[in-house]
């Protein structure tokens, strides 16, 4: 029997509690959003209240982070939902619009969250005269905290595992669906690929970016975006190699899930999502240095 880790004993709530016949509980995944939110605002004060790392004054005041927070929030909630209801489970919410509001069941696309904070913020740029990249540049340095604490809770939902490996450090996650590995007899061992990108997309990415900043990217708009949208495209597309694609693109003549395939090679969605990204990214990078 290969070397495995067992799953840890924890469940998605972290409490419960039921009044007047209703039951009300506290999600690992929803204390995710709002610990990445609440560390997102404190790092968008702690920037704008240090004109020196922008070269001269920061973009808004820090009272004003207050309102940025509200329209981030919103976009963050409808973009997320959108983004896992056009990009992932089309036809199913087609069938069931109602389970479109359900946002407490789970359900939500980093790609499409990061669209919906897109549009909120070029929003409240174009309302309060605002320079939209170096607003960026400061909501970039303040997304990896959210990533690593959703990819974490992602883990302790025992949800998005990674494919079966013999590795001493795979985990046997709960549940059928999670042990189903056809021919492998015994405790169904994956990768934990949640973690590896709360560690890549998380920790990684966001020392990488604080160490610009130190060093004055902030002064060049652009540079710290670019390097988050090449940092976190990379990064996704590298972990997708050991995740399990999303059920419904899963067939017997498809079972790695490929929404482009070509000779057996192919890209998940998650691939797919990520490229635009990673090309975007090293544009910014390049225009970043060019303008120097």
């Amino acid at each position: 029997m290969q070397a495995a880790i067992p799953f840890p004993a924890i469940g998605p709530e972290v409490f419960s509690v039921t009044l007047w016949g209703f039951e009300f509980a506290l999600r690992w995944y929803a204390l995710a959003y709002i610990a990445g939110l609440l560390a997102a605002w404190a790092i968008l004060v702690w920037l704008m209240r240090r004109p020196a790392l922008w070269g001269g004054s920061a973009p808004i005041a820090p009272a004003a982070v207050e309102e940025l927070m509200t329209a981030v929030v919103i976009g963050v909630v409808i973009g997320g939902r959108l983004g896992f209801v056009l990009f992932y489970q089309p036809g199913y919410f087609l069938s069931n619009p109602l389970e479109i509001l359900q946002v407490w069941q789970g359900g939500m696309s980093f790609h499409g969250g990061f669209l919906g904070v897109v549009l909120a913020g070029l929003w409240y740029c174009r309302r309060n005269a605002v320079a939209p990249l170096a607003l960026a540049d400061a909501f970039a340095l303040a997304t990896p905290v959210g990533l690593m604490l959703g990819r974490i809770a992602n883990f302790i939902n025992a949800e998005l595992w990674g494919r079966p490996t013999d590795l001493p450090w795979g985990v046997i996650f709960p549940g059928a669906a999670a042990q189903n590995c056809p021919g492998i007899i015994g405790p169904c061992a994956r990768h934990p690929s949640q973690l590896y990108e709360a560690g890549l997309e998380g920790l990684v990415l966001g020392v990488v970016l604080w160490l610009l900043v130190r060093r004055g990217a902030l002064k060049a708009p652009g540079r710290v975006l670019g390097a988050f949208l090449a940092g976190y495209g990379a990064a996704r597309f590298f972990v997708e190699f050991f995740r399990v694609a999303d059920a419904q693109y899963i067939t017997p003549t498809n079972p790695l899930g490929h929404v482009i395939d070509w000779a057996g090679w192919g890209l998940s969605m998650g691939q797919v999502l990520s490229l635009p990204m990673l090309a975007v990214g090293l544009w910014f990078l390049w225009r970043a240095r060019a303008a120097r």
